[in-house]
């Protein structure tokens, strides 16, 4: 495999990822074992020898690193313990930071209608994190009948629970701004 030294965005990902990207060879456990990986543009191996090989625009602009759920069990099949949902986090922020719009717009929509609610409320209120997905993306009555039918079967309250020191939360992201 060539890597190039000056790979500012291996260099990058790893330092803000924590994980030596450079230790996979290429062994599929991660894309064997996603849930997801069936819907993904590029698998989660392929986006790390990209990274590799610094294919950032690709990257950046490819459905992958919205479609990644978190769940972990990449980084749990990983014979080299990289934990790949750490560099997908990774991947996102640099997307949302560098104003790229990928293919999957309604979840990067959703990213940023899911951060200002943790940020205003302190967690996430299901009902308000659908409705503020569907003003930022239009189609607010789209799923309405699904919508009255998840409130019927108790899937979600009406009013956000009381959380203790929503200051201390907004102090976070006030923090991460300025990191930024």
């Amino acid at each position: 495999m060539i890597i190039i030294n000056g790979n500012n965005l291996l260099n990058l990902v790893q330092k803000e990822s924590g994980q030596d990207i450079q230790a996979c060879y290429y062994c599929h456990k991660c894309v064997v074992g996603c849930p997801v990986s069936k819907y993904m543009d590029i698998p989660p191996n392929a986006i790390l020898r990209m990274i590799q090989y610094g294919e950032k625009e690709k990257i950046l602009k490819s459905a992958t690193i919205w479609l990644c759920t978190a769940c972990e069990t990449c980084g749990t099949r990983c014979p080299n313990n990289i934990d790949i949902a750490k560099v997908m986090d990774v991947l996102k922020q640099m997307a949302v930071k560098e104003g790229v719009k990928g293919k999957e717009k309604t979840i990067q929509i959703m990213h940023k209608a899911f951060l200002a609610g943790i940020e205003k409320r302190g967690r996430m209120h299901e009902l308000s994190l659908i409705r503020d997905l569907k003003l930022r993306s239009g189609g607010l009555f789209k799923d309405i009948k699904l919508g009255i039918k998840m409130f019927q079967l108790g899937k979600f309250s009406i009013f956000p629970e009381k959380v203790r020191n929503v200051k201390e939360i907004k102090k976070i992201f006030k923090k991460i701004r300025s990191i930024e």
